[in-house]
């Protein structure tokens, strides 16, 4: 449906008709959220367990994602107060930009890395 569909189907709506409206879609979509969430909840174990999935158009495959974390207490006792304040202040990149620099000693702070893994859910494209 085109903007301009959707535009000329509720133009002669009340401001009341439009907030209904708008709740039944929105209420619409949340259930239909929480479903794809619990579906893809359930997907995701069995695709952990070695089970596979597919449709004629689709492949499910898990994507996993890596984020490195510096636990600022253990970073505090390694390089002091004012390079955890300083890191911690910034993010990830800045710590890695002060190792870079030779502010932070490169080692040290990959010895501190701790890499969070996250699995996301992906619906491959089969070739046709």
């Amino acid at each position: 449906m085109s903007e301009h569909e959707i535009h000329s189907e509720v133009d002669g709506l009340s401001l009341t008709e439009l907030l209904e409206r708008y709740a039944t879609l929105r209420d619409t979509l949340l259930g239909l959220e929480a479903e794809r969430d619990a579906l893809g909840a359930r997907i995701k174990a069995a695709l952990q367990s070695g089970q596979q999935a597919e449709t004629e158009l689709y492949r499910a495959v898990l994507k996993i994602s890596r984020r490195v974390d510096y636990p600022i207490d253990r970073f505090r006792d390694t390089f002091g107060d004012a390079a955890a304040l300083e890191a911690a202040t910034i993010d990830r990149k800045k710590a890695e930009a002060l190792a870079g620099a030779g502010d932070l000693d490169p080692e040290q702070l990959r010895e501190l890395a701790v890499v969070k893994e996250t699995q996301a859910l992906v619906l491959q494209p089969k070739t046709r």
